[in-house]
């Protein structure tokens, strides 16, 4: 297993890594809606957060030798299933033609006061 930690993604809010992998396998923790620089909630619309989301988790794939275009699996983590549609399309503009399988979950709360947050599994280049 090689521990990832990305340069160009908010640092970690608690005990654990950016990513893992595992021979061709990424498997990325989730990420917030976080200012990779301050590390302060990004605040907005949801599609602001979840394009926020999407960046933080690119930064990740590329520190991990990967992409958005790599990505196998993602699960949308929502505190919020009427911000759904407003989320689905930032996620779609974010990842084009490529359509990777999806689970999305309602959930009560996130960390930090978040309303998105994505993990997901890629492979890698």
């Amino acid at each position: 297993m090689q521990r990832v930690e990305a340069p160009g993604a908010p640092k970690a809010v608690g005990p654990y890594s950016h990513a893992i992998v595992v021979g061709d396998l990424v498997y990325c923790s989730g990420q917030g809606p976080l200012d990779p620089v301050t590390g302060e909630n990004v605040r907005g619309d949801i599609g602001v957060e979840t394009a926020t989301v999407l960046g933080n988790l690119a930064a990740v794939l590329d520190a991990a030798e990967s992409g958005l275009d790599q990505v196998i699996k993602t699960t949308v983590y929502l505190v919020d299933m009427a911000d759904f549609a407003a989320m689905n399309q930032a996620y779609g503009a974010r990842f084009g033609n490529h359509r990777p399988a999806r689970t999305t979950v309602g959930v009560a709360s996130l960390p930090r006061g978040f309303r998105v947050e994505i993990e997901c599994i890629a492979t890698r280049r």
